[in-house]
């Protein structure tokens, strides 16, 4: 176990905390949910970067990080889903978590062929992601039902663009590994 694997481990332990609070009936308590989204945000970037800066990657870590990103950002939008209950949040959210999905999917089957940089990600990815991010904090942090303010409308866009940009992405892995997929 190293720092960038604790702090992988760190955003799973986080994810059961997220739910709890995000329904406890404190007062702040979307202010301390969208908190604890926010440092699993950071620690997904600073794990990577302590990673590859420390010379600490391990298979266990690429493996790991990817399922735990996953996994806190399909939670927090299931939760998101129920407060802001639209057909387009609903369906901007499953157009995400679904992509993920076809994307892990698509990458392990690449693994297993031997060709898992032929869907390694891109720069649309990351944009998506930070999109993606930015529009779960400030989701977590307002309840649609009393405040529909600049935040919650400019989360709306940026979830909305993450996407867009999520099915982008999604075209760009499957024209790389269109080939392979072809020839199996």
């Amino acid at each position: 176990m190293n720092v960038p694997n604790a702090l992988t481990m760190m955003r799973i332990v986080l994810i059961p905390v997220l739910v709890v609070v995000f329904y406890l009936p404190f007062q702040h308590h979307l202010l301390v949910a969208a908190g604890i989204f926010t440092v699993a945000a950071i620690t997904d970037w600073f794990d990577g970067y302590l990673a590859r800066r420390l010379g600490q990657m391990t298979s266990f870590g690429a493996f790991l990080d990817p399922v735990a990103d996953k996994l806190m950002v399909s939670v927090a939008l299931v939760l998101l889903v129920e407060r802001h209950d639209t057909m387009i949040f609903t369906l901007a959210a499953c157009v995400i978590i679904g992509r993920e999905i076809v994307i892990s999917a698509l990458r392990e089957w690449m693994a297993e062929l031997g060709q898992r940089t032929s869907v390694a990600v891109s720069y649309i990815g990351k944009i998506k992601t930070t999109f993606q991010m930015l529009a779960i904090i400030g989701l977590l942090a307002v309840d649609p039902a009393t405040d529909e303010g600049w935040l919650l409308a400019l989360s709306y866009l940026m979830l909305y663009s993450a996407a867009v940009l999520t099915l982008w992405s999604m075209i760009i892995y499957l024209r790389a590994a269109r080939d392979v997929i072809r020839g199996q």
